[in-house]
Formats: C-alpha cells, sequence, structure tokens
C-alpha cells in the first residue's frame, strides 16, 4: 500500500470491498468481535482484495487522523485469529496523507470461505456498503466455489427415479444402479435404502425438472412475447436453438454466437439462486442473455477473454454434459468471450457485463429482425 493507491481508494464509494472509518475501537470484547465481522463480510464477499481505511469519516470522507499506537497488526490479527475460521488473512499499513496517519488494513482475498465468527457460529457478507449475515444460499454457493460442497450432488430425496428418462441415460450407458451412483447421477436416501435422482441427475436425465426444481428454466421474450423452455439441461438448448432459428429472418446474423453465449448460461448459472430464471431478451436492437451468478471468485471478465481455464462454478455439471451432449457444445464452447466478439466484428458491439452486487452476469450481442409470424403461429407465444 502507498499513497497513490490510497488517493485512488479515497476517489471510491464505500462498497462490498471497501470501508471508511474514522477510528478503530478494540477495547471491549463487542468492538474486537465488530471489527472481525466486518473483516470476515469482506472476505466473505466477491471479488479481491478489501480495504478498511482508518481515519476517514464514511459519510463526507473527511480526513480525521488516527493514532499509529493503536495500529498493532500483530495485535489486530491476533484479535481476528482468535474470532474467525479459517482466519482471514490481513495487513496494516501506515501512511502518512495531507500531514496526519492514515491506517489502511487490507483484507486479502480468500481461497477458504466461506469465514465464520467462532463465537456465534454467524457467517457475515457485504451487501453494498453494509454488513450483515449470510444468507443460506450464499453460504452454499462459497462452500461450491471452494470445492467444500457439491449442490449437483445433492438427493432429491422425494423424488422417486421413475422420474429420470430411462431411455435417455441407456443412449450413453448401460442403466446400472451402481454405476449411476458412481457418476452422481442418483444416491441413496438418509437409511441407504432406496436410490432417488440427485439434483445434477435431474437436469441432466429428468423428464420434467422444473416440476421439482422450480427455477430451472428459461424465459425468452421477443419484442411483447414470452415463451418458457423447460426440460433436461440438452432438451432446453435444443429448443431454444431451433426456436432462435426459426425466428431469425437475417440470413448474415451469426446466431451461433447466441447459441454459445446461452450455453454458457445454462452451464455457468447460480443453481443455487431460486428466486430466478435464466432470461433472453430479443429485439432488432439487442440480444440480452441474462443469467442468475455473477462471476466466479477469482474470475475477472477480462481473465476469461483470454480463455485462460477460470475456475467454473458447476464443475460437476460441465464435466457431465461434455460426457452427454452428443451435439458437443460444451467440449466447443467453454467460455470463449473472445469467440462470441469475433462473431460481431463488421456488425456490433458486444458487451459482457458482471453484476456482483446483483449476483447477474449479462451478455449483450447485436439484435436482429424476428419472423413475427413465425412466432405467433407456430409457437404460440
Amino acid at each position: 500500500m502507498d499513497v497513490q493507491k490510497l488517493k485512488n481508494l479515497l476517489r471510491q464509494e464505500e462498497g462490498p470491498k471497501l470501508d471508511f472509518k474514522a477510528e478503530l475501537y478494540i477495547s471491549t470484547e463487542g468492538e474486537k468481535k465488530e471489527l472481525t465481522k466486518d473483516v470476515i463480510a469482506m472476505a466473505n464477499s466477491p471479488g479481491g482484495r478489501g480495504y478498511i481505511i482508518f481515519g476517514i469519516k464514511d459519510k463526507t470522507k473527511e480526513v480525521m487522523g488516527i493514532d499509529p499506537i493503536q495500529f498493532s497488526e500483530e495485535q489486530i490479527q491476533q484479535i481476528i485469529y482468535n474470532r474467525c475460521d479459517p482466519p482471514v488473512p490481513i495487513r496494516v499499513d501506515l501512511l502518512e496523507y495531507l500531514e496526519k496517519q492514515i491506517a489502511v488494513l487490507t483484507v486479502y482475498k480468500s481461497n477458504q470461505k466461506p469465514h465464520q465468527m467462532l463465537q456465534n457460529g454467524a457467517f457475515y457478507i457485504r451487501r453494498g456498503s453494509t454488513t450483515d449475515i449470510a444468507r443460506r444460499e450464499e453460504i452454499a454457493n462459497m462452500l461450491q466455489e471452494n470445492g467444500l460442497f457439491s449442490y449437483e450432488r445433492v438427493i432429491l430425496q422425494n423424488v422417486c427415479v421413475e422420474q429420470l428418462d430411462n431411455q435417455l441415460i441407456k443412449d450413453y450407458f448401460t442403466y446400472d444402479m451402481l454405476l449411476l451412483e458412481g457418476l452422481g447421477i442418483i444416491g441413496k436416501d438418509v437409511d441407504g435404502e432406496e436410490y432417488h435422482p440427485t439434483i445434477g441427475g435431474m437436469l441432466l436425465f429428468g423428464y420434467d425438472p422444473v416440476q421439482f426444481l422450480p427455477h430451472v428454466y428459461v424465459k425468452v421474450f421477443v419484442n411483447d412475447k414470452v415463451k418458457v423452455f423447460t426440460g433436461n439441461i440438452i432438451k432446453m438448448l435444443d429448443n431454444i436453438e431451433n426456436f432462435l432459428a426459426s425466428i431469425c429472418i437475417d440470413k448474415d446474423y451469426p446466431l451461433q454466437a447466441v447459441y454459445e453465449a446461452v450455453t454458457n448460461a445454462i452451464v455457468h448459472r447460480d443453481y443455487l439462486d431460486i428466486s430466478r430464471s435464466i432470461r433472453i431478451k430479443i429485439s432488432s436492437k439487442c440480444v440480452e442473455i441474462i443469467n442468475p451468478g455473477a462471476l466466479v471468485s477469482g474470475n475477472r471478465v477480462y481473465k476469461i477473454k483470454k480463455e485462460d481455464n477460470p475456475k467454473r462454478r458447476n464443475p460437476w455439471l460441465y464435466q457431465r454434459l461434455l460426457m452427454f451432449d452428443k451435439k458437443k457444445r460444451f467440449l466447443k464452447y467453454g467460455l470463449g468471450m473472445n469467440r462470441i466478439k469475433k462473431y460481431f466484428e463488421g456488425i456490433g458491439n458486444v458487451k459482457f457485463i458482471n453484476l456482483g452486487s446483483q449476483n447477474l452476469f449479462k451478455v449483450v450481442l447485436p439484435g436482429f429482425k424476428v419472423n413475427e409470424v413465425v412466432i405467433d403461429n407456430k409457437f404460440g407465444i
């Protein structure tokens, strides 16, 4: 940390990774917990390093200065170490700014999320500039990102295996319970007596996944009309591609780029977010693919554009789709943002927008003209 970096931070507003405080309070146990809570929340929030800057008023950014004797890095580390599991890596820097001492507590990016307050068992996260208790799905997301939990292998205890399409399964391998269990398609209930589909098994081979996973669908908006696509992932992709091909009347439009963006949205969406579906908005001006699930911690748009093998939100699902999709879409597509941009060279601009605070990822492509007759008659929207 240096003065120039500090100046850059002071130009910003408070948010998930930046907090201003006039003073440091650590004289009582309650104050030590408050400091730890803020550090935990910053470490658990998506993104890179976080900064808590002391000696600056949070509303006006007035430079108040601090007493440097209070800011012993060893003492602050000890406070956090004794109240946080696993401990969050931090650093304390003292800088002179406008003839006053300023302290910057750097909260390093953590690969051990979620961090928990030992004294009360709570997990915290930042919502904008506010520290709050993490919700269940946010905790599960952190566990999944760090390989401590696989959402897709959760067993649907109240669903029978007959809800899986046996014929579809047999298209790929022999229908054998032990093999399906080994692949994570099914699992035994808590008593170890009966088999049930896993969430991943339902997404891949279910007759009607939306019946048990009501958020797993894709909603397509064409001008003022709407169509909803359901079914297992491969069926949804096939139907969406057929639909897009039938309504696009611009022969030179690179629909393949839209297929790729939709494929990426389906395999990389946040399936723990049960409040929203994938949305595709189509008009002559633009095509928007809006996906629940901001980029996984550690990824950046510029990194994914380089195709540097970024972290994936649903690695189990991705690996199974590599095996089971006969069109090899997932082998070819990956997360190739540069490929999508190349499709539109000379046509229009492509935007990739990561909305971390809203847990959304948006792809904006140039639009195309649609066949209204096909939309009204064939698809009955």
